[in-house]
Order: C-alpha cells, then structure tokens, then sequence
C-alpha cells in the first residue's frame, strides 16, 4: 500500500509576518483603460506569477538527507513537489555550480549542497554555522538552515 506524503512547499507562508502574497490588484491596473485586451476579453489560461509559494520544507527535506544517493533523494522530492526547479536552487550538480550557501528571500539563506562524484548529496561547507554569521543590516531576523545568525 502506498502512503501519501505531505508535499514539501506550503501554499501561503503563515508563520512570517507582515509578508506580501501578492493577492489580487492586477486588474486594478486594466480595469479603466478605454482598449481592451485580449487576456480581458477571452481570460488568460494562466497566470505570469506563482503566488504565496513557500519551499522551506524541501530545503530542510534536502539538508536532512545528506549523505544519502541523490538518485533517491531527488526521485523522492519531485515526487512531493509541484515542479523540481526548486530543488535546484540549492543543489549542484557541476564543481563549479557550488556555493557555501543560497539566499531564497530576503534575509532566510540555506546551506549549499551538491552531488558528489560517488552520486551522493553533500553539504558544500559542513563547517558553516548560524553562530558564525553576521547579519547585513540590523532592521531584519537572517537566518541560515531557520536558524538566526549568531545562535547556535
């Protein structure tokens, strides 16, 4: 029997506050214009943006699954997804792709990871820490791997 799992991105992010999510006011913008355009006319089939779009559990998904063969890993993660660009926003899979980490919003960064030559998910610098980092700008909470910098 197969178990249905959660999938791995939240449809809004509920736990930051004061997040835009971008609902609703395009058609504010076309709504008195004397011309009218097709998308107004006919409707369009799809929108130009995704909305309120949170990956944060597929990169802790991936940081929990290092050391493991990235042909499981990633058959697992496509799997729980709606599309599998995401998981490479943090993952390399060439040497010269690798970063000690990613910046995914504004002030929220996690660990780079790649693909080792035995095809196994690696962590770029296992030695980089929240404690070890030093924020930007004081205005905002960074945090690394949903740790805040300096703790930890």
């Amino acid at each position: 029997m197969k178990q249905n799992k959660k999938p791995l991105y939240r449809k809004v992010n509920t736990r930051a506050r004061g997040v835009s999510h971008k609902f609703g006011n395009d058609f504010k913008h076309t709504r008195s214009k004397k011309k009218e355009t097709t998308e107004q006319v006919r409707g369009s089939m799809h929108g130009k943006t995704q909305r309120g779009l949170d990956y944060t559990p597929l990169f802790q998904f991936l940081i929990s699954k290092v050391g493991k063969n990235w042909d499981e890993v990633h058959q697992e993660a496509v799997s729980r997804l709606d599309k599998p660009d995401p998981i490479f926003w943090v993952v390399a899979l060439n040497q010269k792709d690798k970063k000690d980490f990613v910046r995914v919003g504004e002030s929220t960064y996690f660990s780079g990871l790649y693909v080792d030559h035995s095809n196994t998910l690696q962590l770029t610098n296992p030695g980089l820490k929240a404690k070890n980092m030093i924020p930007f700008c004081e205005c905002c909470t960074h945090t690394l791997n949903g740790k805040v910098f300096g703790t930890e």
